[in-house]
């Protein structure tokens, strides 16, 4: 039987950090003279008690994880961590149900951004700041699990980055401390420039650290109804910058901290991924310029697109105009640019740039066989061959990617709900984007008015598309176990 204590012991911990996180917002409450600081300490003190006894009961010397083990603690933060996120929900406004207050915390740490609440106006201040952490936490997390525990479990080709920057094979917990204090103070880095940027853009100081929360994690919850519709114009551009920034592989710019300039201008993905988001810009921008009514500025018309349509590549869901009234084919690609998402090793969701282009490359190769069958077309990834099992892969994750989100559409439509509701909402999910759209989803974006069954539908898809599928999926598979 496997030995779960090396599992629930860095569980544990990370629930104390995530129970000690919510001095932040209890203080924000406290400072603007709100009752509501109470709650926090209640949420904060139930779930530092529940980490501490998980520690506790799991302490030992724990320096390798064997793979089972590796896959159980990946999804067991992102099934656990949401629990406790949930609580200051439950206890305080909005007053949520179990239902929504999990849907709301599991949004946050899989930085997908759709909203469960009706009104976010309404809400403390505290309560938007705690939205913002969770986002925050789960963007860092998602990076650090991208480059210490997916190469080693091979999901989806990530095993072709087993060397790429850091080597964790055989020694998991030990490189770990290593990549997360990298990633970290890049990350914390990032999200201070953000926070800095907005007040000089004329944001308020808390309305800079909310939003820098969620601009950096990719995550896109806001504490207005309007989202960044709150904020026109050139706090657009800027986190339209940041966006783009926090969906490149960290890795990158870790080296440029380390004065290594020449791999973030080779990396393919990067190229790739500025190149398509120019690209998708320009399409939608021609076509709205092509339909533009009298009146319309051409300059915030341009403005809107380019923020909106990097805030949906990223992965981030930002919305400041509502993208459903641009028209059927902006709407279309749109959703492919969803789809597509950010680069490996980022706070982007989504399939990411690295797969499309090992799948275009197969593709390619297949079609030159078709032609010369008795040639040898060798893939090449950045001057590395890809090997056989990196495609496999690839093609294995794209194709269940595609399968799952189809599987979600048809559960989410037998729920009741429309099926450009559906097909939007199973879209959302699956690649952890954010906006949805159909008639029953409220003026701000929210889908309260959903069924309980479509929001856990929504919920497990929000949670295979955060871990990449495989590393749950597998789980499920009694074979896998006794391996």
């Amino acid at each position: 039987m496997m030995d779960i204590r090396p599992v629930a012991h860095p569980l544990g911990k990370v629930i104390v950090v995530l129970g000690a996180s919510m001095a932040l917002p209890m203080m924000t409450d406290w400072w603007v003279g709100s009752e509501h600081w109470a709650v926090f300490l209640q949420s904060g003190i139930i779930t530092i008690v529940a980490g501490l006894l998980i520690t506790v009961a799991s302490r030992g010397d724990y320096r390798l994880l064997s793979i089972q083990q590796a896959f159980l603690i990946t999804s067991g933060l992102w099934a656990v961590l949401p629990v406790f996120g949930a609580l200051p929900f439950m206890f305080g406004q909005p007053h949520a149900s179990f239902t929504d207050a999990y849907f709301e915390a599991m949004s946050g740490v899989t930085t997908t951004g759709t909203t469960a609440f009706p009104e976010l106006n309404e809400l403390p201040r505290g309560t938007h700041l705690w939205r913002g952490i969770l986002q925050w936490i789960g963007g860092l997390g998602i990076v650090v699990v991208a480059m210490v525990f997916l190469p080693v479990m091979k999901v989806g080709g990530m095993q072709f980055f087993r060397s790429e920057g850091f080597d964790t094979l055989g020694k998991i917990l030990p490189r770990a401390g290593e990549i997360a204090a990298e990633m970290t103070r890049i990350y914390v880095l990032l999200t201070v420039a953000a926070v800095l940027t907005y007040i000089l853009l004329g944001l308020n100081g808390y309305d800079a650290i909310v939003h820098a929360f969620s601009t950096v994690s990719t995550g896109g919850f806001s504490s207005y109804d309007a989202s960044f519709g709150a904020f026109l114009g050139a706090p657009e551009w800027a986190a339209s910058i940041f966006m783009i920034l926090a969906s490149i592989p960290f890795i990158r710019m870790v080296q440029v901290m380390r004065g290594n300039f020449v791999p973030i201008w080779q990396d393919s993905q990067i190229r790739a991924y500025l190149r398509w988001i120019f690209y998708a810009c320009m399409a939608i921008v021609l076509y709205r310029l092509l339909v533009m009514q009298q009146g319309d500025h051409p300059g915030e018309l341009i403005r809107e697109t380019v923020f909106n349509t990097i805030s949906t590549f990223s992965g981030t869901g930002f919305a400041s105009t509502d993208m459903a009234a641009w028209g059927h084919l902006p709407l279309a690609l749109l959703i492919v640019c969803g789809l597509i998402g950010g680069c490996t090793g980022s706070t982007g969701c989504s399939v990411k740039v690295f797969r499309y282009l090992v799948l275009f490359q197969a593709v390619r190769a297949q079609i030159r066989r078709l032609h010369s069958p008795h040639r040898v077309y060798p893939l090449r990834y950045e001057g590395r061959a890809l090997d056989q099992e990196v495609v496999d892969s690839v093609m294995a994750f794209f194709t269940l990617f595609m399968l799952t989100f189809g599987l979600l559409i048809v559960g989410l439509s037998l729920t009741g709900l429309h099926t450009k509701t559906a097909l939007t909402a199973a879209w959302t999910a699956i690649a952890n984007v954010g906006p949805a759209w159909g008639p029953e989803i409220s003026a701000n974006g929210s889908i309260v008015e959903f069924p309980n069954s479509a929001k856990w539908i929504m919920i497990f898809g929000m949670f295979l598309g955060r871990l990449e599928l495989v590393s749950v999926l597998v789980l499920l598979l009694p074979k896998f176990w006794r391996s």
